[in-house]
């Protein structure tokens, strides 16, 4: 083996990388100025979290591979570029509300710093998602569950930004609400980081667990609703009438996108078919994205109301 080595270009060792593949009987491989692509028997076991995805995957590669890795068609590329391209979505987004929508709809102080909160939470969301999708591939499993920490801190993150705008504008007018609702959910974002330092978290023995802990943060989300319909005066309150349904989307997108993560449908019923495209977590990024920007829009659309609408003397908005 050694003599095959020295008979190769010198020019040729110095831009080569070398990869163990293990069970590969001719290792290690010089692959120069290129990264191979593994089938889902020759993958690390900790990369191991689909067994309908095949082939496709990248593996054992330095940081610099990794970064590079970005330009070629594997079954991460969609992930990653849905998210990354989802984040120049809500960077564009940010620098058009505050230079534009904003100022037109008459923003306060108030307006502006809490869309500033929620466009940068998606926007820490998206480049979480991407990190840990780019860099899953690294030959070091530390840094690999590095950044899985950091994917799971994204979602946490994620679900923060979806809260601010939601709580502020539903209790606008009742200030004690707003403050008690915002707290708890701050709370129990602070309370999910503090869990993901438990040793355990990122083993597959708590993905059930982790799945769990998301469902619970997200779905608390439905008692400040179910409070700000009846503080609004039931469903037939205008505000309600105009805003609910935008709510029930947002919920609909969501648990269409968690059923789709959970399940692992459509590669389930057709295993080695969705390696690159069409497979289950690529429809979770791309609803996640659809969920965040509906959000946002539905925020423009009730702040608009909001100051269309002054909150009645008896309110007890700061």
């Amino acid at each position: 083996m050694y003599r095959m080595l020295l008979k190769v270009p010198q020019k040729l060792l110095q831009t080569a990388h070398y990869i163990e593949l293990g069970s590969y009987q001719h290792w290690p491989v010089l692959i120069p100025q290129r990264i191979r692509l593994y089938t889902y028997e020759q993958i690390p076991p900790f990369l191991k979290e689909n067994p309908y995805i095949t082939d496709g995957y990248r593996a054992h590669l330095p940081s610099k591979l990794c970064l590079r890795s970005i330009f070629i068609m594997s079954n991460e590329t969609v992930n990653i570029w849905s998210h990354l391209l989802g984040f120049l979505l809500f960077f564009s987004l940010g620098v058009n509300d505050l230079c534009t929508v904003l100022p037109a709809s008459g923003a306060n102080r108030e307006d502006y710093v809490i869309y500033t909160i929620g466009l940068f939470c998606f926007q820490v969301c998206m480049l979480c998602s991407v990190g840990y999708h780019l860099f899953s591939c690294h030959c070091s499993e530390k840094t690999c569950r590095r950044w899985l920490s950091l994917d799971y801190a994204g979602i946490s993150v994620g679900i923060l930004g979806c809260y601010v705008p939601g709580i502020f504008y539903a209790f606008y007018c009742d200030a004690f609400w707003r403050q008690v609702y915002l707290g708890t959910v701050l709370s129990l974002i602070l309370a999910v980081f503090c869990a993901q330092v438990h040793p355990h978290y990122l083993s597959n023995d708590w993905k059930k667990i982790r799945m769990g802990i998301f469902c619970c943060v997200a779905g608390v989300s439905v008692v400040p609703a179910c409070h700000w319909v009846c503080l609004t005066d039931g469903l037939a309150s205008d505000i309600v009438k105009l805003f609910l349904p935008r709510v029930l989307i947002m919920y609909l997108i969501a648990g269409s996108a968690f059923l789709f993560y959970a399940t692992k449908i459509p590669e389930r019923y057709f295993p080695g078919q969705l390696n690159y495209v069409g497979a289950s977590h690529q429809v979770w990024h791309i609803l996640v994205v659809l969920m965040f920007y509906w959000w946002h829009q539905t925020a423009v659309y009730i702040m608009r109301f909001r100051h269309s609408q002054p909150c009645p003397p008896q309110s007890r908005s700061s």
